[in-house]
């Protein structure tokens, strides 16, 4: 039994290859391997169960593990229904006062049984504000306004609304009701009107469909601060320590006041201060139980709210890593809310309520968990979380500080400067604005130059974390695109700011080369980054015609701080220039690049080749090396069959070092499928070259040294490809004994440039063709790019080359008007003044997509006019200087311009000149358009049907852009061993061991959790991978709630709409449809149906399998007529697709076939069933088993016409009174029909004979030996982690369609 298309490959491609095959994890958690069998046990300590007893309800028993601690106990009796309610409280045990900071290990005496006592304990200002925030987020808990706002790291989840929440979680009496309902209870199986094939609206409002949990049950209508706050000095000293407001549902005004024992009502008014208690003279701990005795709309919905809220599944509730922004959302009212605006006028800065000292030191913080201890499990997963943990707090800080500087609520640092010129501190963060100050940048590209910078920044910064070599540091930085303005926050080097650039960097150059200085510890700490990041030790001049060696590009800046830390900065050329756009005098590009119009001069000179790209490249001249190598060897060997002897003890021992430690596959290339026969050979090769030459033949080293010359190694005697950063570099000089050394880097950077064109887009689109990668929207493009290599602005290529490709899939043409279009609303907005800005976006979009020829923008200045305008105003916010030129933009002019950029940037021509006609040429949706342009530039619309189409009014108004939200990038830090347990679980599943793999990823599941806490892509591809397991294993129940999980946890990390998630709502559908749980399963493929008609539209490979799905379920629900249109349509786009010789689309014709077999339509089905005959008898010849089993269907089928046209022959002569065999008509079994769905969905059961065990065996361990020798290598230079793809880039663990696969199910081990 094997899950086919799960191989190890896939999840290197799905996680971007973070590691070596050489972790493949195997090594480092073997079941014989006793280290990792004891730090797993470290993790899992047994938990135990202690009784809580707390004041006013039943004591009740709380499973805890020894390593939680007190706080989490804490955090879990403010979440439980009937203890919410409390804040302020301690534990006690035996009378001792537990600490909220110790292990629960660390507590003398706690055990299995203990009793904790809760405390109630006197209030403090802090306590105080703290419990009527929990009040106040407990009285929130349904409302969604803080998902649609992206506030506080929630997000949206509509799952519930689709499966009603009943999924098998409900226990047995649940279970005994579904049992029943097998007996086909007739369901309402019609999908609406827009999800059916062919259907032309695409309604925007059923992408968030109204929960019912979000009518509100009103609980309060105000709860507020009061005007009286602070308290005099003398209610102080009675122990007020604040007032609150509150209006009850039944309209009763009351004033609260907190006081140190609690909370009572006193006798003010809004205009009379009296603080005397009130009657009734009720004197409570909580305010909940003080609003529970004033008022009883309070007590009854407050107690449904709290049932409603506990029954949600956790997963809605938590926050998410890193905030996901909703780009549409329904249209809300405005309530008041005393914390929110609390939130907003005090600033807080971080979260100054939960940590002493105030502001966060980032710097420090990021700094100390990176120096953490790392020698075994725990101590990484204790480092791996707190980095993590920071960086998120830190991503959060960062961006919230960005946007105060680009609103205006931050003041500058050198405010008599120019706007554009101004740095700004905020919250210990630095933020520095994309713009080129001093002409830093004049030589690169003015403005534009300074624009990328800090992207290519951070991707230096994400590298070199990654590489993580202890004592070399690198700062937080994050980039937020907001309002048109890129904002670069970065944490501050302790004692930058005292010094002067010029004395503080001691490595480096701050002038782009003119004046360099170097420094020996640096050379010795970045030396050992230089391996993983192929970055070659160089020497260069400086102005005074010194050589200085470095060991990075001249821009990057070492800083020593004051913490006696050493610190790199200003990585934007931590990789190579791409020489495709760098056109220099003089230097002619190889043959390939010339061909396809290269070089192009690119608006800027910062052009870099990306990290996959150069990995890639290494590991495609290595196998080139190999083959050389051999090559030479074979034919030594045919010209000296002389003495044996002198060949005994086998060759240079450079080739041992070699065939041990090949640094190509190290960071994963993306050729996995040809490359990885390929090097097993290759690697087969080195081995017997290794095993089989003396240590000193001359003869072999020539071998080594020749192959070493052909690839351009920049050692002779093994291989080594690194380059030279700073090549091409304008302003650098290098000494006259390097000129050598330069000439062969300039060499290898044209190579570079060449392969990418040659080898890397070819092979993006030949996946394309092959359905081995299906980008469904921009951003799983993007991806897919970038895991090649391939940069952005190679789009306009990949455009041609699929153009010239006789299979056009119709995706990218979208992408690059948009992106251009993203580019120029960039530089509008900059100017926009604040009070224009909905106008100035509602008349884009306007002219970017509604079909109304000529909208008119509205000047914000009609609503109000004021008398004087202060013309000259200096100090403005970055935001605000006067710029009305977007209100004259008509829809000719912007349509002209974005054709005009994509031809600049993208060298690609669009052929239209208005919205109609690139929706007519490219068969583009503007829905589709509206969301992603929306997803680029951040902006919120309201949640509406727009008419697009219509000539007599504008698409949109000013009222229904609601917000506009930053676009935020950062660093993603990796949990490397929970990693290696997912990768080893995968090698596992593959050889067929589906019990040990499944007990793997249960561990990384453990491990993922324990770095990421509960919600994080890569936990969502492990559960699904669990979910998938556990299926073919037949454990129906444990799939459905990991999918459940992983279908929630997508929607909450990736967004409601991401192609990922439709992905996940598929896997979910069949499992729910194989618990016989049949509505729900229709529910959930019809929600597929329609996110996927809204990202990307009918036509789409994809489609096809979906709509099989469908009318598979359909089938076996008996709506026949139904079935056929999504079957019918699955087989057109299926041929459209994959040609009409394809074995997917006999399939298909195989499905439509048995629906009308089941309609009694015999000729219909014969018609189809012959078709499919057909195609397996030539594809895969008579012999086949799939050609037997068509040919008998066929036979069968011909036998019920037959019998039909007897019987009708019968009525026809006899009238009436004839006597009519009952004919049998077969409704499908539910068992049929699934064995179907699992076929289409790659899901194999295959029954393996003993034999096939054993050569499977054997394969499997012969490969395994080959993966060793490649293994062991020295563990200190561990190589680098690639920034992994989302977790479910669409070549997702076999989320393939199973054509994709090989036909005949194989392990690849």
């Amino acid at each position: 039994m094997l899950l086919n298309g799960d191989c190890p490959e896939s999840l290197k491609k799905e996680e971007g290859a973070a590691e070596p095959p050489r972790e493949n994890g195997l090594d480092e958690a073997d079941p014989g391997d006793e280290t990792s069998g004891q730090e797993v046990i470290v993790i899992q300590d047994t938990g135990f169960s202690v009784k809580i007893l707390a004041p006013g309800i039943e004591p009740f028993s709380l499973q805890v593990s020894p390593q939680e601690m007190v706080q989490e106990i804490h955090q879990v009796l403010m979440d439980r229904e009937d203890t919410c309610h409390r804040t302020c409280f301690s534990l006690h045990l035996d009378g001792n006062v537990l600490d909220h900071f110790s292990e629960l290990r660390s507590v003398e005496g706690l055990q299995e049984g203990s009793v904790l006592r809760v405390v109630e304990e006197p209030y403090t200002v802090r306590e105080a504000r703290i419990h009527v925030r929990h009040v106040r987020d407990l009285l929130k808990s349904l409302d969604p306004s803080d998902a649609f706002n992206g506030v506080d790291c929630n997000s949206l989840s509509f799952l519930s609304v689709f499966t009603d929440g009943d999924l098998g979680a409900s226990g047995p009496s649940d279970s005994g009701k579904r049992k029943k309902g097998l007996e086909m209870d007739p369901i309402d199986c019609t999908p609406p009107e827009y999800i059916l094939p062919g259907s032309r609206e695409r309604p925007l409002c059923p992408l968030q469909p109204q929960n019912r949990d979000w009518k509100p049950l009103q609980c309060l209508k105000v709860l507020t601060m009061s005007g009286w706050n602070p308290p005099p000095g003398n209610r102080k000293m009675h122990g007020d320590l604040m007032y609150l407001f509150v209006i009850t549902a039944e309209d009763r005004q009351v004033s609260i006041t907190a006081s140190t024992r609690g909370f009572y009502l006193n006798q003010s008014t809004a205009y009379h201060f009296n603080p005397k208690p009130a009657s009734p003279r009720f004197l409570s701990h909580s305010l909940v139980e003080l609003l529970n005795q004033i008022s009883p709309a309070f007590r009854k919905n407050f107690a449904v709210l709290q049932k409603k809220r506990v029954q949600r599944h956790p997963f809605e509730r938590i926050a998410t890593p890193f905030q996901v922004y909703s780009w549409t959302a329904p249209q809300a009212e405005h309530a008041m809310d005393c914390v929110r605006a609390e939130d907003a006028y005090t600033s807080r800065l971080g979260y100054e309520e939960h940590i002493p000292g105030q502001t966060r030191d980032w710097n420090e913080e990021l700094q100390t968990t990176r120096e953490l201890p790392r020698k075994n499990l725990p101590e990484r997963l204790l480092r791996e979380r707190a980095i993590f943990k920071v960086h998120s707090d830190f991503t959060a800080a960062a961006t919230r500080g960005a946007m105060a500087v680009i609103d205006g609520n931050v003041m500058a640092i050198n405010p008599s400067e120019e706007t554009k010129m101004q740095m700004f501190i905020w919250n210990n963060i630095f933020f520095s604005l994309g713009f080129d100050v001093r002409d830093h940048y004049k030589d690169f590209g003015g403005d534009v130059a300074a624009y990328v910078a800090p992207t290519n920044d951070l991707n230096g910064v994400r590298t070199y974390n990654a590489v993580d070599v202890e004592g070399l540091y690198t700062l937080g930085t994050v980039v937020v695109d907001y309002r048109g303005y890129r904002v670069t926050a970065q944490s501050i080097i302790p004692g930058i700011l005292e010094r002067d650039q010029e004395q503080s960097v001691i490595y480096g150059s701050i002038d782009f080369g003119k004046t360099v200085v170097s420094h020996p510890r640096y050379l010795e700490l970045l030396e050992r980054t230089s391996r993983p990041l192929k970055i070659l030790r160089h020497r260069v001049l400086n102005d005074r015609d010194e050589e200085v060696e470095l060991c990075s590009s001249v821009e990057c800046k070492g800083i020593i701080g004051n913490d006696g830390r050493h610190y790199i900065l200003d990585l934007l050329r931590t990789f190579p220039p791409d020489l495709n756009f760098l056109p220099v005098p003089g230097e002619e590009l190889p043959e390939e690049c010339a061909r396809a119009g290269f070089p192009r001069a690119h608006r800027h000179k910062l052009c870099c080749l990306r990290q996959e790209l150069v990995d890639a490249f290494v590991e495609h001249r290595y196998l080139l090396f190999m083959k050389l190598a051999a090559l030479q060897l074979m034919q030594q060997k045919a010209s000296q069959l002389e003495t044996p002897s002198s060949l005994e003890n086998g060759g240079s021992s450079s080739l041992e070092s070699k065939s041990e430690d090949p640094p190509g596959p190290e960071a994963g290339s993306e050729e996995e499928g040809s490359s990885a026969s390929g090097l097993a050979k290759v690697k087969e090769l080195a081995e017997t070259i290794a095993a089989d030459d003396g240590t000193a033949d001359p003869r072999s080293r020539e071998v080594i040294r020749n192959a070493c010359k052909a690839v351009g190694s920049i050692s002779s005697t093994a291989f080594d490809i690194r380059f030279n950063p700073d090549i091409f570099s304008p302003g650098v000089r290098f000494p006259e004994s390097c000129q050598d050394e330069v000439r062969d880097q300039k060499q290898l950077l044209k190579d570079a440039a060449a392969f990418l064109l040659s080898c890397q887009i070819p092979g993006l689109v030949k996946d394309c063709m092959e359905h081995a990668v299906l980008p469904m929207d921009g951003a799983t493009l993007a991806e897919v790019m970038r895991q090649r290599g391939i940069n952005m602005r190679y789009l306009g290529k990949v455009l041609e080359l699929v153009l010239r490709s006789p299979a056009r899939h119709q995706l990218d043409h979208v992408y690059v008007g948009l992106r251009a279009l993203v580019t120029w609303i960039q530089l509008v907005l900059q100017g926009v003044e604040l009070s224009g800005l909905s106008a100035a976006i509602s008349h884009f979009l306007n002219c970017f997509l509604s079909s109304y020829p000529n909208p008119v923008a509205h000047l914000p200045a009609d609503e109000l006019v004021s008398k004087k305008r202060n013309k000259r105003r200096k100090n403005r916010p970055p935001g605000a200087a006067d710029n009305t030129a977007w209100a004259v933009v008509t829809p000719q002019e912007l349509w002209k311009d974005i054709c005009q950029e994509a031809k600049n940037y993208f060298d690609f021509h669009l052929e239209c000149e208005t919205v109609d006609q690139a929706v007519e040429t490219y068969g583009l949706q503007k829905i589709t358009l509206l969301r992603e342009i929306s997803l680029k530039t951040g902006i919120q619309v309201l949640l509406k049907e727009y008419s697009f189409d219509s000539r007599h009014k504008p698409a949109f108004t000013e009222e229904d852009v609601l917000n506009i939200f930053p676009v935020v990038k950062h660093v993603n830090p990796k949990a490397s061993d929970a990693f290696h347990f997912f990768q080893s679980g995968q090698a596992k599943v593959q050889q067929g061991f589906l019990k040990e793999g499944c007990e793997l990823i249960n561990e990384a599941l453990n491990l993922f959790n324990n770095v990421y806490g509960a919600m994080h892509v890569e936990t969502c591809a492990c559960l699904r991978l669990l979910a998938r397991l556990h299926y073919i294993m037949g454990d129906y129940a444990e799939a459905l709630s990991n999918q459940q999980k992983a279908v929630l946890m997508s929607e909450r990390v990736m967004g409601i709409e991401h192609p990922n998630t439709i992905q996940e709502y598929m896997h979910l559908a069949l499992y729910c449809f194989a618990s016989s749980q049949l509505s729900t399963a229709l529910s959930l493929l019809y929600r597929a149906r329609y996110l996927m008609l809204l990202v990307f539209g009918e036509d789409h490979p994809e489609m096809a399998l979906l709509d099989n799905n469908i009318g598979l379920v359909l089938h076996g629900v008996m709506e026949y007529d139904l079935s056929l249109r999504f079957l019918e349509n699955a087989l057109a786009v299926s041929t459209k697709y994959h040609g009409p010789k394809a074995l997917k689309v006999a399939l298909s014709h195989h499905l439509v076939a048995r629906v009308y077999e089941s309609k009694a339509e015999f000729r219909s089905a014969l018609q189809h069933e012959k078709e499919g005959y057909t195609i397996y008898k030539t594809q895969l010849g008579e012999d086949h088993e799939k050609t037997k089993e068509s040919s008998e269907y066929l036979k069968c089928l011909t036998q019920q016409a037959v019998a039909l046209q007897r019987t009708m022959n019968e009525i026809y002569r006899n009238g009436s009174s004839a006597n009519i065999p009952p004919l049998k008509f077969t409704a499908p079994s539910m068992a049929s029909v699934l064995e179907q769905l699992n076929v289409i969905n790659g899901i194999l059961f295959i029954p393996l004979s003993q034999k096939d065990l054993e050569n499977l065996k054997a394969e499997v361990a012969r490969r395994h030996q080959l993966q060793e020798a490649s293994r062991n290598k020295d563990r200190a230079e561990e190589p680098m982690a690639t920034e992994p793809a989302p977790a479910g880039a669409p070549e997702d663990l076999g989320s393939q369609p199973p054509a994709a696969k090989d036909p005949s199910p194989s392990v690849q081990g």
